[in-house]
């Protein structure tokens, strides 16, 4: 004997629920290649599972082609990005410069070398110190 159950629910309508769920889920992420190769496979999936009576919205697959496009074209943007802040801070290496060290002080230095650290912003050698570009106050040109 079987229980009562409230409603019929079709395999269709349980991969549009999966599929709703692991996009909220891959939005909450932070952007990464995984989010990139996740979108794709719930898409992929959300194709294979729909109901071949009622296929897909041909509107609503084009919306999300174009997502996720727009989602690999964010990802070159931020890539262009961290190379120009790599640029900008090794264009300071060899000024000197006037900086808040970590007491609030004024310090003054040349600047010997510049790093990226991941997607922060760029990191400046100082003596034997590391400055964040951000506590840069003032740059002049070295003597």
């Amino acid at each position: 004997m079987t229980s009562p159950t409230s409603g019929p629910i079709g395999s269709s309508d349980a991969a549009k629920a999966a599929a709703l769920a692991g996009a909220k889920g891959a939005e909450a992420k932070s952007k990464s290649l995984s989010d990139k190769d996740t979108f794709m496979k719930l898409l992929v999936a959300q194709l294979k599972y729909q109901d071949p009576t009622k296929p897909a919205d041909s509107a609503a697959f084009l919306a999300q082609t174009a997502q996720f496009t727009q989602v690999e074209k964010l990802e070159d943007m931020i890539s262009m990005l961290q190379s120009q802040r790599m640029i900008g801070a090794s264009s300071l290496v060899g000024k000197t410069v006037t900086y808040m060290d970590d007491t609030g002080a004024t310090q003054t230095g040349v600047i010997t070398s510049a790093k990226l650290n991941g997607d922060s912003e760029p990191t400046l050698k100082v003596g034997n110190t590391d400055v964040q570009l951000s506590k840069v106050t003032e740059i002049t040109q070295t003597a």
